[in-house]
């Protein structure tokens, strides 16, 4: 389960601390004053609970906070106020390589990710070859990453996280850089995890894939949840804002 319980998250933005000597000489002339820092809160009071077997999908403009919010649950940010609890093992595909070590090979960073997730060498070195043919990355496990191009990092990222088992998924936009043959793939391993009552939690800007995985869709703009419930309602509502009355609709429905 994920309980986001009263969750406010603050984003400093700092001013030039060390100007240089021109710098100096121009603000004075004009009589301008250094940059100070400033703040804004990106989410106040949110409240939020995804219980075991959720499919949720999170759509909204960029900036509204959608990849924060995941990152919040994950742990990468802590938030200013408020609890975030999580039982279930996270495996999160938020940022395509990250974790991941470009001087090494794809087998490599298997084994690696694997034990950051819990998982003995031994028991990842099992999973190897399962992981890479799922990928279809065969003839590229002693390559090292940094020579793959998006698309097989990407499939490398989701073939490891979900062979591991995780008890919750989070996934931010992977699925802009798969192929069509290797959507479809991790479209059926995404509902098998579901049948086995995972909780997967993904922002995708593709709402179709929203229609067609999610149980669940939440709206959010600006740190707000705006509409919470069945997605092709949430979706509707969203689509009509985003793109005007009965434009909104149309979109939508097809």
């Amino acid at each position: 389960m994920i309980d986001v319980a009263g969750v406010s998250m603050r984003f400093r933005s700092y001013g030039d601390t060390l100007p240089s000597l021109k710098q100096i000489v121009l603000n004075k002339l004009h009589r301008r004053q250094y940059k100070k820092t400033t703040e804004f809160w990106l989410y106040r009071d949110l409240n939020l609970t995804i219980r075991q077997g959720s499919r949720v999908g999170i759509v909204g403009p960029n900036g509204a906070g959608k990849s924060t919010l995941l990152k919040m649950i994950s742990g990468i940010y802590r938030p200013t106020k408020g609890t975030i609890r999580v039982r279930g093992r996270i495996a999160p595909l938020i940022e395509l390589g990250a974790g991941m070590l470009p001087e090494l090979s794809g087998s490599e960073n298997i084994i690696i990710n694997g034990v950051l997730m819990g998982f003995s060498p031994r028991q990842m070195r099992k999973k190897i070859q399962r992981i890479l043919e799922f990928a279809g990355l065969q003839e590229f496990w002693d390559m090292p990453i940094k020579y793959y191009s998006s698309g097989m990092l990407m499939r490398l990222a989701f073939s490891t996280a979900t062979d591991i088992d995780p008890e919750i998924l989070l996934i931010d936009e992977v699925f802009a850089s798969g192929d069509a043959e290797f959507m479809e793939k991790a479209k059926t391993r995404m509902g098998n995890l579901m049948d086995e009552s995972h909780i997967v939690v993904m922002v995708s800007h593709q709402l179709d894939l929203i229609k067609q995985l999610c149980t669940r869709a939440l709206w959010i703009d600006h740190g707000r949840i705006v509409a919470d419930g069945e997605p092709p309602e949430v979706i509707r509502q969203y689509l009509e804002v985003a793109m005007g009355g009965e434009a909104g609709s149309r979109a939508a429905s097809s």
